[in-house]
């Protein structure tokens, strides 16, 4: 029997996955320019759709000579057995098939029932007609051999294999009720965690098979069934008709040989290596990427390269995606998602979507990015390593995953884009590596060539990816050139550049908020650098005010977005610490932070702002309402604390809230002092934490910095200046309380901590400031004339001891 060209059969295959009304936009793509091959395929075609009478219907197409249907084309004669196929009622050895539940392409699976020696239902899969050739039953059997090796409760058992009456061999498993995973857990609404519950049993199935010898290389949802079990769900992995031994056992006595133009697998689920057919050995890391895009697609409800994209798409087209594009990140591409289908990604999750970016973004984005690493070497190196890192996030214990670093980010950013350099591009070539590339004026010709729909199309592409370059620049401001002595000009400057194409890029019309948004962020982020970089408030005042204005204008066109909301209410609270302190701004944070807490009193991150926005009220309140504020920020972040032991974010405000209360009860000094000593192991032990680079102590991670630009979050630079302060706060308790040496040797402690500040990092004011009011204080101790009077809010009055 003649064998199909392999490209002609992975045509076929992929042409049975869709509805027979969109196989002909396919085919006119897959097979342009060759029309043999296309007449070839439908032939088969239908003859797979009616397989009782395909005589009648393949005679227009070629005339039979002998028992069997000939098609013939420039690549060859494809032979087409005319035996009918099998039917429900119908017999294979001792199996009499009840009804077909599944088929692939080269395959059917029945259910079926066995009568003796014992009695039960069954799963029974045989070759389909027309698909006997000697490559896939070759596979056949491998998927029968492999199955056979395993013992492991998530893999469907084999029972026994065969031949029927025409020589078509089939095997027998176990009946596997169930649905395939992602069904189950949209079905169900199982939460992230029970859904990464699941994924667990998964890797732990896969590293069965991987011990065996046996490399999957077909791992997707449909191969994965879930079923209840005793009320707990329990998935099976089944269909391991493309497995490879990655021993020197033999899995089939038939040649198994997987020619060098042969597309094996399912596209979106395929790793790098397979699509690249360069002859590199497909190892146990193939099934590792194809279990990220399987995390990928329960986590956020799609694959990172759309099936409907890539089933579009050419062969050739399709394996320089999987080879070359980089996807996004799981929280990025829920973000990118629109609000109908965010809402129902997170409506299947039992969550909504701000809460849903929040456990996403930080350790599952680091898992899932780390499966899909276009380098293997990069990837886990086994399924149980896989498995191990994400129970380490369920346990909230350090992974493994980590965020790759700057430099190779940046490597791989400039390897993505060599042949369209877009603007931000430019921004971060120039800024970066001192390379010059097209600039945006280039972008915009091209744009022109093209007819005004295309030219639309194409310049929102390049919008997303300009400001995308844009993101990764400012990351690399934020997280890479924050803490390095005398870059706080180049910041600065950084952040003018940002704010420029940002806004060159809103020439484009768009009814996304997105972008304004985040224009509004970029200059509050300016504002901050600028200050820290020795600039009057007066000369950062018109930023603030900028993005004031942007994001009371998006609210008032998008009242119900949480994030837009978040934005204002972060502006609102942290512009009012410079400058003539504006309470009615900082009123107007508290509502909007109250609002959002109320609507939803489990988002971490609203209750941490109102926490803030509460403490700062402390300072322009009066009478009782002081205590008030102060008591209900702290119980707050006391309970933030409780929930995220680990986060920085959480930690920091609990020790200012701890300080807070310290000042606020100067009227007894061993109260004070213990406040404060529990506020200063709290940052110091933070500062140690971050010294160590403990991924995990920088969640939770803010949902509403799409682009991981966060304003204020804690690092060691800083948190090392809050230590400083709270020696030095100790210290002046001390004094007011007559305890001289030990204030003496607080505050030597705290002006030394600020010189190393200032040694390493000369140019932010502040540092210097501070250092210079703790070395005048320590000259007045030293004199014993300084004064430290009461605490004196408006308002309070201290009682005297």
């Amino acid at each position: 029997m003649n064998e199909p060209p392999s490209h002609e059969v992975t045509v076929f295959a992929a042409a049975l996955e869709l509805a027979a009304d969109q196989r002909g936009a396919y085919l006119d793509k897959a097979c342009a320019g060759d029309a043999a091959l296309r007449r070839r395929v439908e032939a088969l075609l239908r003859v797979h759709d009616d397989a009782g009478n395909f005589f009648d219907k393949l005679s227009s197409v070629a005339q039979p000579t002998s028992a069997e249907g000939a098609t013939s084309g420039s690549g060859g004669t494809i032979r087409i057995p005319i035996a009918p196929s099998e039917k429900s009622g119908d017999r294979i050895g001792r199996y009499k098939l009840l009804q077909q539940i599944g088929e692939g392409g080269c395959g059917v699976v029945y259910m079926a029932e066995q009568e003796e020696p014992v009695r039960r239902r069954v799963a029974l899969k045989v070759i389909k007609l027309g698909m006997d050739t000697k490559s896939v039953i070759a596979r056949f059997e491998a998927e029968r051999q492999a199955l056979a090796l395993m013992d492991h409760p998530n893999i469907a058992k084999v029972l026994e294999a065969g031949a029927t009456e025409t020589g078509r061999p089939y095997f027998v498993m176990e009946l596997v009720r169930g649905i395939k995973i992602t069904d189950y857990c949209n079905q169900n609404s199982l939460s992230t965690v029970a859904r990464l519950e699941l994924f667990i049993q998964v890797c732990q199935a896969i590293q069965h098979a991987h011990q065996k010898g046996i490399i999957h290389r077909d791992i997707k949802p449909s191969n994965i069934l879930v079923a209840d079990h005793d009320g707990k769900p329990v998935p099976k992995i089944i269909d391991f008709g493309i497995a490879k031994a990655t021993t020197d056992q033999r899995l089939t006595n038939k040649t198994l040989f997987t020619a060098f133009e042969q597309f094996i697998g399912t596209p979106a689920y395929m790793s790098p290596e397979q699509a690249r057919l360069s002859g590199l050995d497909i190892d146990t890391r193939s099934d590792i990427y194809s279990l990220g895009v399987l995390l990928y697609e329960l986590l956020v409800g799609k694959t990172p390269f759309e099936s409907d994209r890539l089933l579009e798409a050419g062969l050739d087209e399709i394996r320089r995606i999987i080879r070359e594009e980089e996807p996004l990140r799981p929280s990025t591409r829920l973000q990118a998602l629109n609000a109908a289908e965010q809402t129902t990604v997170a409506k299947h999750r039992q969550t909504d979507p701000p809460k849903l970016a929040y456990l996403i973004r930080g350790d599952l984005d680091w898992i899932v990015m780390k499966c899909l690493e276009k380098d293997r070497a990069r990837r886990y190196e086994t399924a149980i390593g896989l498995a191990m890192d994400v129970q380490r996030h369920l346990a909230e214990e350090p992974v493994v995953a980590c965020p790759p670093s700057a430099i190779y980010k940046l490597r791989k950013f400039v390897l993505r884009n060599k042949k369209t350099v877009f603007a931000g591009t430019l921004i971060v070539v120039v800024l970066v590596f001192g390379a010059i590339g097209t600039t945006v004026g280039l972008v915009l010709a091209e744009r022109q060539r093209h007819d005004a729909e295309a030219a639309q199309r194409k310049a929102q592409s390049n919008f997303d990816q300009a400001r995308a370059a844009v993101g990764d620049m400012l990351t690399v401001q934020d997280e890479e050139l924050f803490d390095v002595p005398g870059m706080q000009p180049l910041r600065v400057k950084m952040m003018q550049t940002a704010i420029a194409r940002y806004k060159a890029f809103l020439s484009q019309p768009s009814a996304d908020p997105a972008p304004r948004a985040e224009l509004a962020r970029l200059y509050v982020q300016y504002g901050f650098a600028a200050v820290a970089n020795g600039a009057d408030y007066n000369r950062a005042k018109p930023a603030y005010d900028s993005a004031l204005a942007i994001q009371e204008q998006l609210i008032s066109v998008h009242p119900e977005d949480r994030a837009l909301r978040s934005d204002l209410g972060w502006t609102c609270m942290v512009t009012s610490d410079f400058g003539n302190a504006d309470r009615n701004k900082l009123q107007r944070a508290i509502d909007l932070f109250d609002a959002l807490v109320r609507e939803d009193p489990g988002d971490p991150l609203a209750r941490g702002d109102l926490a803030r926005a509460l403490s700062s009220m402390v300072w322009h309140s009066t009478g009782s309402q002081v205590l008030a504020l102060s008591n209900r920020a702290l119980e707050i972040r006391e309970q933030l604390v409780k929930e995220f032991p680990r986060s920085a974010e959480f930690r920091s405000g609990l020790a200012s809230s701890l300080k807070q209360q310290a000042h606020l009860s100067r009227t007894n000094y061993s109260t004070g002092l213990a406040i404060l000593s529990r506020a200063t192991d709290l940052l110091t032990s933070l500062e140690a934490d971050m010294g160590r680079h403990d991924p995990a102590i920088w969640l939770p991670a803010r949902p509403r910095d799409s682009e991981e630009i966060l304003l204020l979050r804690p690092n060691p630079m800083w948190t090392k200046r809050d230590v400083a302060a709270m020696y030095a706060e100790s210290a002046y308790l001390g004094v007011q309380f007559g305890q001289w040496p030990e204030a003496t040797t607080r505050l030597d402690r705290a002006i030394g901590i600020y010189r190393q500040l200032v040694e390493q990092n000369p140019s932010i004011v502040q540092f210097v400031n501070e250092l210079n009011m703790a070395q005048a204080r320590r000259a007045a101790m030293t004199n014993n004339v300084l004064d430290v009077p009461p605490v004196q809010v408006p308002g309070v009055v201290e009682p005297k001891l």
